[in-house]
């Protein structure tokens, strides 16, 4: 689907000198002399590399139509994580490099979504929020201040996040997928 260089947004893909790229940032320059025309940053999906491109406000570029499908989360094995669809009970598999970090927020049967490229896996979204259970986590020492009160803990699934000092170990509290950071007290 052709779009506008001006309607060019941060996370979309573009397919651009035949490859796949993801819009990291972007930013709409209007110079003194001359026309307008936006300022992009892009990450290629395929080759793991950066590319900073001017699109001038009258050129269209090609976003990539992705067919996105809901997955339940399954297993794990050393190379992969495995899911299926509620639906047709299909398994697919998809490389743990792709997920990165957020794949130890999956727990079993977490709906996710699967955006797909020409049948391809290429992103895994998870739901905004999940709860996880604390570990382990430092005592709060009395007489902190509020400015400084947060402290490091460790969740069972291994990732470490700053929460206030109110947490013990064992408390369940819901983290924000996209940053990996505390929101609240389960």
């Amino acid at each position: 689907m052709k779009i506008n260089a001006g309607e060019i947004r941060v996370g979309m893909l573009l397919e651009h000198k035949n490859d796949l790229w993801q819009v990291l940032k972007t930013q709409h320059v209007k110079p003194g002399k001359g026309g307008a025309f936006a300022q992009v940053e892009m990450k290629s999906l395929n080759k793991n590399t950066k590319l900073n491109e001017r699109f001038r406000s009258s050129e269209t570029v090609e976003k990539a139509s992705l067919d996105e499908t809901n997955y339940n989360y399954l297993y794990e094995d050393e190379n992969n994580y495995f899911f299926m669809e509620p639906k047709s009970f299909e398994q697919i598999e998809i490389k743990k490099d792709l997920i990165g970090e957020k794949g130890k927020l999956l727990t079993e049967n977490l709906e996710v979504s699967v955006s797909f490229y020409n049948a391809l896996p290429i992103s895994v979204d998870l739901p905004k929020q999940v709860v996880c259970k604390i570990e382990e986590t430092d005592v709060a020492l009395k007489g902190q201040t509020v400015s400084s009160s947060y402290k490091p803990a460790t969740l069972i699934n291994g990732l470490n996040i700053q929460v206030p000092p109110f947490i013990e170990a064992g408390d369940e509290v819901i983290i924000d997928t996209r940053n990996l950071e505390y929101i609240k007290k389960n």
